[in-house]
C-alpha cells in the first residue's frame, strides 16, 4: 500500500511528459479529446490512490503514518536526504485538496478550453502545477519541499502567462515569478540557517532538534520569520500580495488552481507543517498573526470596489488566506488547515462559475455590464450563489463553520477582546458585503450592456464539476479533519453567547448592507472618491514598490549601461583606433621622410641612453 504513495505525483508527472513528447511521435497536433484524456484521467487516477490510502489505512487509525523512501537523494557532507515521502492527516488532507480538487478543475478545463490552440499544452502545463504541489505535501525534507515549492512557481509563471501573445499576461507572469522570487529568496536562507544550526533538514529530524531549544531563543525566531517570508510571496500576503490581483490574467480554470488547490495554500501549509518552530517563537507567532489580519482586512476593502468579476475573487483569496494566517498565529492549527479546505471548495466554486459567466458573456469581466443573469444561467446562478454564502460564511455553511472556529480561537488566545478578533470580525463584515455585491451585480437588478447577449456556454463537463463543488461547498462544515495526531488535542473553546452569537450576525449584516446598496445599483458612481480609488488600486502597493524598487533599479540599470568601467574600455578602443589612424597616415611612400623619421628616432634613442 506504501508504494502507491508513489504514484500520486508521478501520475500526473506522466501525464506532463506524455503530452510533451507527443509531437516528437506525431506531425499532427494531438486531437483535444485525447489531450483531456490524458490531463484529466492522470489527476483523477491521483485523486482516486489517495482515496484509497484513506479509507484503508487513516480512516481506521488517524495517528497512521506512513513513510516510503524511494532513493538516497543528496549526500554531500553531513547533509544526506533521500527522496523520501511522510504522510499523515494534514499530508492526507493536502492530497486530497489537491488532487479532488484539481481534478474537478481538470475535467472543467476540458469543456472551458476547447479550440483553444494551446490546448494540449494547457494541460501539460496543468498537470506539472498538480505534481509539483503534490511533491511539496508529500516532502519528508525541506530539501524535497523547496522542489516542489519552486516547481508550483515555475507552474504558475507558465500558466499566468500561458496567452503569451499578449504583452498584458506577459508582465502578469514575470510579475508574479519576481515577487515570488523575494519570499523564496528568504526561505533559502532560512534553510541555511536551520542546517547550520542543527546539521538538518529532516522535517522529523528538525523538529525534534529545535525542540530542545530554549523558547524565544533568537535563531529559532529568525529562521521562522525567514520561513514566513517564504510563506508570504507563495501565499500572496502582505506585503508581498501585489502578484495575485495581476495573475488574473491566465485562463480562468487556472486561476481557480492557483486559489484553491495550489500555490497560495502552501505558505500556510508550510507554517502548519512547521508549527512546533513557530510555537517556540511570540515574536514568530505574533507577527503571522498580524501579516494574517492585516492583510485580510486591506484585501476584503480592496474587493468592496473592483469592477472585474476575477478581480473581487482574487483580492477575496488574500483576505480569506489571511484568515488562515490569523489562525495559524493563535494557534488554531487545525482551524488554518480546516479553512483551508472548505476554502478550496467554495473558491474553486465561485472561480469556475466565474467562468462559466465569462463565457456565456462572450469574455466580458466588467461586473456593471452584467446583471439579471440569474434567468439566463440558472445553474451557473444556483453555484454562485452557494459559492458566495459559503465566503461570507453564512450560518451552516462550510465558511461558517471554519471562520466561526479561527475567530473564536482568536479570542480564547488572547484571552477576551484583543485586535486581532476585532479585525477578523471586521474582515468578516466586509466579505459579508462584497460576496453579495458582487452576486447582486451580476445575477440581480436589469440586464446591463453584455447581458443581452448571453449565451449559457456550459456543457456536462463543465456542469457536472460545478454541482460537486457545490455540495462539497456546503457540506464541507461537516467533514472536519482529524488532525488531533498531528496538531495535538485541540483545546474546547467556550466562549460568551455574546460573542458567539456575534460571529454568527456579522456575515448577516453584511449580506443586509450588500442588500440595501447593491440590489437595484447598475452602475458605478461617476466619480469615485479618494478612498475608492485608493482601495481599487490595491492600497497603491504597485505605485509604491513602481517607485522605491522599480524605477531606481531601471535608473542603475541605465547607469550600468554606461557606466565608468565601459566608458574605460571605450576609451581604450576610440585611442587605440586613432593611434592607428596616426600611424597609417606616415606610411606615404617617401624615401625622404622614411630617412628624416629615421634619423630622428636614432637621436632620440641616443638621447634617452645618454640620460640614462
Amino acid at each position: 500500500m506504501q508504494q502507491l504513495l508513489a504514484w500520486i505525483p508521478l501520475l500526473p508527472l506522466l501525464g506532463f511528459l506524455i503530452l510533451v513528447a507527443a509531437p516528437l511521435f506525431s506531425r499532427r497536433e494531438l486531437p483535444e479529446s485525447i489531450s483531456a484524456a490524458i490531463g484529466v484521467s492522470s489527476v483523477g487516477l491521483a485523486a482516486l490512490l489517495t482515496a484509497v490510502v484513506a479509507l484503508t489505512i487513516f480512516r481506521q487509525d488517524p495517528s497512521a503514518v506512513l513513510q516510503v523512501s524511494l532513493w538516497q537523494w543528496l549526500n554531500v557532507g553531513t547533509l544526506q536526504l533521500g527522496f523520501d515521502f511522510h504522510v499523515d492527516w494534514l499530508t492526507l488532507v493536502m492530497l486530497a485538496v489537491v488532487t479532488g480538487v484539481g481534478f474537478l478543475i481538470h475535467l472543467y478545463s476540458a469543456g472551458y478550453m476547447r479550440k483553444d490552440p494551446g490546448y494540449r499544452r494547457y494541460f501539460a502545463y496543468l498537470n506539472l502545477f498538480v505534481c509539483a504541489m503534490l511533491l511539496l505535501v508529500l516532502a519528508d525534507n525541506l530539501v524535497l519541499l523547496y522542489l516542489g515549492w519552486e516547481g508550483v512557481g515555475l507552474c504558475s509563471y507558465l500558466l499566468i502567462g500561458f496567452w503569451y501573445k499578449d504583452p498584458i499576461n506577459g508582465a502578469a507572469a514575470r510579475k508574479a515569478f519576481i515577487v515570488t522570487r523575494i519570499g523564496d529568496t528568504a526561505m533559502a536562507i532560512g534553510l541555511f540557517l536551520l542546517f547550520n544550526e542543527f546539521a538538518t533538514l529532516n522535517i522529523r529530524e528538525l523538529l525534534i532538534a529545535t525542540g530542545s531549544a530554549s523558547p524565544n531563543d533568537s535563531t529559532i525566531t529568525l529562521a521562522a520569520l525567514l520561513l514566513l517570508g517564504g510563506a508570504v510571496g507563495k501565499s500572496a500576503q502582505l506585503p508581498l500580495q501585489t502578484w495575485l490581483p495581476d495573475a488574473m490574467a491566465g485562463p480562468t480554470p487556472v486561476s481557480a488552481l492557483i486559489h484553491a488547490a495550489t500555490m497560495v495554500t502552501a505558505g500556510v501549509y508550510l507554517i502548519a507543517r512547521m508549527h512546533p518552530l513557530f510555537a517556540l517563537s511570540e515574536t514568530a507567532m505574533s507577527a503571522v498573526a498580524v501579516v494574517g489580519a492585516l492583510t485580510l482586512l486591506l484585501a476584503g476593502c480592496s474587493a468592496l470596489v473592483q469592477s472585474d468579476i476575477k478581480r473581487v475573487l482574487a483580492y477575496s483569496t488574500i483576505s480569506q488566506i489571511g484568515y488562515m494566517f490569523l489562525a495559524l498565529g493563535v494557534g488554531a492549527w487545525s482551524g488554518a488547515i480546516f479553512h483551508l479546505m472548505t476554502h478550496a471548495f467554495f473558491k474553486a466554486l465561485l472561480f469556475l462559475s466565474a467562468g462559466s459567466v465569462i463565457l456565456s458573456l462572450h469574455h466580458e469581466q466588467n461586473i456593471f455590464a452584467m446583471g439579471g443573469l440569474r434567468r439566463k444561467i440558472p445553474v451557473t446562478f444556483l453555484c454562485f450563489t452557494v459559492g458566495c454564502a459559503c465566503l461570507a460564511a453564512l450560518p451552516f455553511t462550510s465558511g461558517f463553520y471554519s471562520k466561526d472556529q479561527i475567530l473564536l480561537s482568536a479570542w480564547e488566545y488572547y484571552h477576551g477582546f484583543n485586535g486581532i478578533w476585532l479585525a477578523g470580525m471586521l474582515g468578516a463584515l466586509v466579505t459579508g458585503i462584497y460576496s453579495f455585491r458582487l452576486l447582486f451585480l451580476v445575477f440581480f437588478g436589469d440586464e446591463g450592456s453584455a447581458s443581452a447577449h448571453c449565451e449559457d456556454a456550459n456543457n456536462g463537463t463543465m456542469t457536472l464539476p460545478l454541482l460537486v463543488l457545490a455540495v462539497l461547498a456546503l457540506i464541507g462544515g461537516l467533514l472536519a479533519p482529524p488532525l488531533q495526531a498531528v496538531f495535538g488535542e485541540i483545546q474546547p473553546l467556550h466562549p460568551a453567547f455574546w460573542v458567539e452569537a456575534l460571529a454568527i450576525a456579522t456575515p448577516l449584516a453584511g449580506l443586509a448592507i450588500a442588500w440595501r446598496l447593491y440590489l437595484h445599483r447598475r452602475r458605478p458612481l461617476a466619480e469615485p472618491s479618494a478612498l475608492e480609488r485608493f482601495w481599487f488600486s490595491g492600497w497603491g502597493f504597485d505605485w509604491l514598490y513602481e517607485r522605491l524598487l522599480v524605477r531606481p533599479f531601471l535608473f542603475l540599470a541605465r547607469i550600468n549601461r554606461n557606466d565608468i568601467v565601459d566608458a574605460l574600455y571605450r576609451g581604450t578602443a576610440a585611442a587605440s583606433r586613432l593611434l592607428n589612424l596616426l600611424l597609417t597616415s606616415s606610411q606615404n611612400g617617401q624615401v625622404r621622410w622614411y630617412m628624416t623619421t629615421l634619423v630622428a628616432g636614432s637621436i632620440l634613442f641616443l638621447a634617452l641612453l645618454v640620460a640614462l
